[in-house]
């Protein structure tokens, strides 16, 4: 059964940070391929941060320098990072596993998701 969980939100200030992770069952965590959306209220899913399963990773260009990805082989868990929060940061964050094609602009390809986090910042 895979499964992914997402915790780590909630509500900060602007410029504050917090660390979302995201618990996966070991056949999302060994797939090809994890990555971080982002919704937020009336906009669509926007992708924020890919890593394959080599670690190289790849942020979405108004989210660099503030925002990491990483994972935990030993927890099986993913991270996001996220520094200098801005309220249009404000979205609920998913986790997504399995796609060969590791990126953050072909969200319909990965194939399983978590149920997100809310985070706030104001």
């Amino acid at each position: 059964h895979v499964q992914l969980v997402e915790s780590g939100g909630g509500s900060v200030q602007a410029g504050g940070s917090l660390k979302l992770s995201c618990a996966a069952s070991k056949e999302a965590f060994d797939s090809p391929c994890m990555g971080w959306f982002r919704q937020a209220p009336g906009k669509e899913r926007e992708g924020v941060a890919a890593i394959d399963s080599d670690g190289s990773s790849i942020v979405a260009d108004s989210m660099k320098g503030r925002f990491s990805i990483s994972k935990d082989k030993s927890e099986n868990t993913l991270y996001l990072q996220m520094n200098g929060l801005r309220p249009e940061d404000t979205a609920m964050y998913y986790c997504a596993a399995d796609t060969w094609d590791c990126g953050i602009t072909n969200q319909d390809d990965y194939k399983y998701w978590g149920q997100g986090t809310q985070v706030t910042v104001s």
